[in-house]
């Protein structure tokens, strides 16, 4: 356990909802942990990072018990629209919280695990992750976080010595175990659930819940609760168009009412500005492709407000329904600005610039890491001509908030194309590389520090 027991500050704040959230569970016995990934920049956060590998081991791959926090791992019980298809046989079928502590900004943080084992929830799923889910899950929350997406982290991941068959990709394939730190679980679907089931009384204890131990307010005032979760939503929004991030999956039960991007499975990041691209090579419709994203999360806070009708009257969930899209357009002109490392000026002319750098994305189908990466400061190289001359014209107009003396700036930027995902990939599966990994994981924090 940790040396320094005032850095660790355990919580239970889970188990106060009452048995009809969660079902306790416990975790598969795996054959064997061997620990691939140790974020023990997280782990700081929380108290952990003083964990042995051998600690670390049996706390995060065998689930002995953390001290002072739940009493058993907890398989949270939610429903979800599923491509607008609505599911009530959902959720933890793979995955339980395990445990609850405060970060050293005093959040109330969850340890969630992902391929930990079935649940009730499993139906015919074996409840494990393949490596390879792992080792991207790990890349995707490294990058997003990164690039100012507030994302959950990836904690841990640990080889559990298993054979998994898949469908999906050449099998038998490697199993593990992820442990995710959140700021909480509980998502949209959770409240479909309890107004699916006409729990209205359980509708006003998850929303006192969230609004005390999420954002920490008193109440239970289910207006102010959808009014939050409006903005945190919009500002993940704006940050997945400015990070070129498809997520790929955006139901309901992915959706975290504290506005924290989670669960990654099929995602990719665009390389350029092509509102039509998509992830997940189900989503024919296309409805979760990049510039649709904004439309389907604020769909899914239509949901939430919808979910808490019975607590409150339609007209002011509307109207906090209705703050959307200002909100995400504010949101996206503050992260593009972020991303091009630029104070903001005003309204009207930060809006405009931001109009203009999506149109020549758009117009040239140039790199969007590339042109972030050159344009970082207010620059813009001389190669940028045509239609990027209304950027460089405004451009001129703005301070930087960051220099470019990282070296960082000197390399490449740092960009996650799936080719090189795969090939990471391959690197493991074929000779047990983990180099390549390792250095992308570096790679990646050393863009982040330059951002930052």
């Amino acid at each position: 356990m940790p040396t320094n027991p005032q850095a660790y500050r355990p919580a239970a704040r889970l188990e106060t909802l009452g048995a009809d959230f969660y079902d306790p569970v416990t975790a598969a016995d795996f054959p064997e942990t061997r620990l691939r990934f140790r974020n023990d920049r997280a782990a700081a956060e929380i108290g952990l990072q003083t964990l042995s590998e051998d600690e670390w081991c049996a706390h995060f791959g065998r689930f002995r018990p953390l001290p002072g926090t739940l009493a058993q791992p907890l398989a949270l019980r939610y429903h979800g629209h599923q491509f607008r298809h609505y599911n009530p046989d959902l959720g933890d079928g793979r995955g339980f919280t395990f445990a609850q502590m405060h970060d050293d900004r005093g959040r109330l943080m969850d340890l969630g695990t992902k391929g930990s084992g079935q649940t009730p929830w499993s139906r015919s799923g074996d409840g494990r992750l393949t490596l390879k889910g792992g080792v991207r899950e790990v890349l995707a929350s490294e990058m997003l976080e990164a690039l100012g997406v507030p994302t959950s982290r990836s904690l841990s991941l640990i080889e559990t010595g298993e054979a998994l068959d898949r469908g999906d990709e050449p099998s038998p394939t490697r199993s593990a175990v992820l442990v995710r730190l959140s700021h909480g679980h509980i998502r949209i679907g959770t409240f479909q659930r309890l107004a699916y089931a006409r729990d209205t009384a359980g509708l006003r204890a998850l929303t006192a819940y969230v609004l005390r131990e999420l954002y920490d307010e008193d109440g239970d005032d289910p207006v102010r609760l959808l009014t939050l979760v409006v903005a945190r939503t919009a500002r993940l929004a704006a940050r997945y168009m400015a990070a070129g991030f498809v997520h790929g999956v955006l139901n309901t039960d992915n959706i975290n009412v504290t506005g924290e991007s989670f669960d990654y499975g099929p995602w990719r990041f665009a390389q350029t500005w092509d509102p039509g691209f998509t992830a997940a090579y189900f989503d024919h419709q296309g409805l979760y492709a990049f510039g649709r994203q904004p439309e389907a999360i604020h769909w899914d806070a239509m949901q939430l407000a919808v979910a808490l009708r019975p607590l409150a009257d339609s007209d002011p969930l509307i109207a906090a329904l209705d703050g959307f899209a200002a909100q995400y357009q504010a949101e996206v002109t503050a992260a593009i600005l972020w991303r091009l490392g630029l104070a903001p000026h005003d309204a009207e002319s930060d809006r405009a610039l931001v109009q203009a750098v999506e149109r020549a994305l758009r117009e040239t189908g140039a790199g969007i890491d590339q042109f972030f990466f050159d344009a970082f400061g207010g620059t813009l190289p001389d190669g940028y001509g045509g239609p990027w001359g209304p950027v460089r014209g405004q451009l001129a107009a703005y301070r930087p908030r960051k220099d470019r003396a990282d070296p960082y700036w000197r390399g490449a930027p740092c960009a996650m194309p799936i080719d090189e995902v795969e090939a990471i990939w391959d690197a493991i599966a074929t000779d047990d590389d983990w180099a390549p990994f390792h250095a992308k994981v570096a790679a990646i924090c050393a863009m982040g520090a330059a951002l930052a």
